[in-house]
């Protein structure tokens, strides 16, 4: 089971570029990063955590910039957006990004993708809430032909383009493993259907090995190998117990989150999380 952490990227965070290089010194195997285009001073979506939305949710740098970074300053160590939110993003342009980093990162990058919470912040991209996964089935379809057919095509409900060419393919073939967020069976049914993973929080009634059950049960049902799914747990708990239990279950990666603190604390708190990258 791989170790790794997510962060907010935020411009007045740690360089990401020193973080990934003391993420790789340390033996963690992954870096992700989440995505928000903006933030719409309107409060209208609840922050789904609750309270008061934490300001480094407005602050972040673009995923793919900064995991650019992170990938010139690293040898192995995996890049990945956890979430990178496919109804705000031109399925075009962005399968060129993933391309693109895939390919200068000598084949480390992880696609997380998710539909979002926000609606305002979707709503000024030209996304509904309402159809949001309905545009982020069609919008990975469309990327994965861009990816995988020398000449590509798309006709859709939200996504339309004539035969195209579109380079670099990605160094993963047939394209970077493709993460989506959620704890709901519709979840499931997507991941399934047209992704490669799965990127659950430990919420609820979670377990690792009911998780691993739930996953498996999914995919026989839609007569997918299970073998064929990863799971990565977001949000981890940083207990050796824990995640020796997650190994166990089956479960492919950890991802501790590495929380909104100063250079130093951050390089502190990497020492103390050392020694469960490498159990």
């Amino acid at each position: 089971m791989r170790v790794g952490v997510f962060y907010f990227p935020t411009d007045y965070g740690i360089d990401i570029a020193e973080l990934a290089r003391a993420l790789e010194q340390r033996g963690f195997a992954s870096l992700y990063v989440p995505e928000h285009t903006h933030i719409p001073t309107s409060r209208r979506s609840p922050f789904p955590g609750g309270g008061e939305l934490p300001k480094k949710y407005s602050h972040t740098h673009d995923p793919f910039v900064g995991l650019s970074f992170a990938a010139a300053a690293t040898k192995k160590l995996l890049v990945g957006t956890g979430i990178c939110l496919i109804p705000e993003r031109d399925p075009i342009v962005t399968a060129k990004c993933v391309a693109s980093l895939d390919q200068l990162s000598g084949g480390r990058f992880i696609f997380g993708i998710g539909g979002g919470w926000n609606a305002e912040e979707m709503e000024n991209h030209g996304a509904r809430y309402e159809t949001r996964f309905k545009m982020m089935r069609e919008r990975v379809l469309a990327m994965k032909a861009l990816w995988t057919q020398e000449e590509a095509s798309f006709h859709g409900e939200f996504v339309n383009f004539d035969p195209a060419w579109s380079w670099p393919k990605p160094v993963q073939r047939p394209h970077p493993p493709i993460l989506l967020g959620g704890e709901s069976d519709y979840t499931l049914r997507r991941i399934v259907e047209y992704c490669d993973g799965w990127i659950p929080r430990p919420v609820g009634d979670f377990t690792a090995k009911g998780a691993v059950d739930r996953l498996r049960r999914m995919a026989e049902t839609k007569r997918r190998d299970p073998k064929s799914l990863t799971i990565s747990v977001f949000r981890a708990p940083a207990d050796k117990a824990k995640l020796a239990e997650y190994r166990q279950a089956g479960i492919d990666e950890a991802l501790l989150e590495i929380p909104d603190l100063r250079r130093d604390e951050i390089l502190q708190l990497l020492d103390q999380y050392a020694p469960l990258a490498a159990a």
